[in-house]
């Protein structure tokens, strides 16, 4: 598969959080499929990056610098984007206390587990994880490993979804904070997957709180979903960002440069941050 280099993709993770691939070979692979720029968003970490600033140098594709954070709006989880960092010093603290916190999370999964006659290990999960932000995805990858399940989608099913055994809930970071955050470190701030959840008045609300933008193109995104947050955000003067999600399989919906967004949506985010910075 070749993406035409009027395409980006502002949305993907390497083996620094759950991906598949090192950062350097995502930006590889974005190379070879004709992406003329990629955000590097993997959860909670900037790990990746020194990695994938240098392959994106190598190769003459742009790189935006970028994590996705998890937090709370009330009761509600939300994902936001954090793209065009330009201070990593400033979000590196931030991002040091939610990777512990995921340590401690992923850690009482185990226990939980345990509880429940299945006998996998901390260890084991930080095998996977190999030195990547911890998350449930290694959990699952474990279980798989060990023959508990036979795929990632009944280990989340059986064990790791919300209700399910294995199941611990994050510690609550407020979508207010998360946006705080983002500018401290001179970056825009997007809503992730919004999906049906984009509604008018939830968008307005959180532009606010600081909100930038939101992923109008996603691969769980209906086509009544994008057609609506591209109107959202119109009317709201927001900027439209899209990305794959991609982890590193090779098959699937969530393939890397699928969601043919534009590049002019990136010219658009750099358009705000020089808005912004006159």
């Amino acid at each position: 598969m070749t993406i035409p280099s009027v395409y980006v993709d502002l949305h993907a993770h390497s083996t620094a959080s759950d991906g598949a691939l090192p950062s350097a070979q995502v930006i590889r692979h974005a190379h070879e499929i004709g992406l003329s720029a990629i955000a590097l968003t993997d959860h909670d970490t900037v790990d990746g990056l020194p990695d994938a600033f240098e392959a994106g140098a190598q190769l003459g594709i742009r790189v935006v610098p970028g994590c996705e954070l998890s937090a709370h709006d009330g009761d509600e989880e939300i994902h936001l984007l954090v793209l065009h960092i330009a201070d990593l010093v400033a979000i590196r603290p931030s991002l040091a206390t939610f990777r512990e916190q995921r340590i401690e999370r992923a850690r009482e999964m185990v226990q939980r587990l345990n509880t429940r006659h299945v006998p996998i290990t901390f260890d084991d999960v930080l095998r996977v994880a190999n030195g990547g932000a911890v998350g449930r995805p290694h959990v699952a990858r474990v279980l798989v490993d060990g023959g508990h399940v036979a795929d990632l989608r009944e280990a989340f099913d059986r064990y790791l979804a919300f209700g399910r055994p294995g199941y611990v809930p994050k510690p609550r970071l407020s979508i207010e904070d998360a946006i705080a955050i983002g500018h401290r470190a001179g970056a825009l701030t997007v809503w992730a997957h919004p999906g049906r959840d984009g509604t008018r008045a939830r968008v307005q609300r959180l532009t606010t709180l600081g909100l930038d933008g939101v992923e109008v193109l996603h691969p769980s995104h209906t086509p009544a979903d994008v057609t609506r947050l591209t109107q959202i955000v119109g009317e709201l003067g927001l900027v439209p960002s899209g990305g794959s999600d991609w982890h590193g399989a090779m098959e699937g919906y969530r393939i890397l440069g699928n969601m043919h967004v534009p590049a002019a949506w990136l010219a658009l985010q750099d358009a705000r941050l020089a808005a912004r910075a006159a």
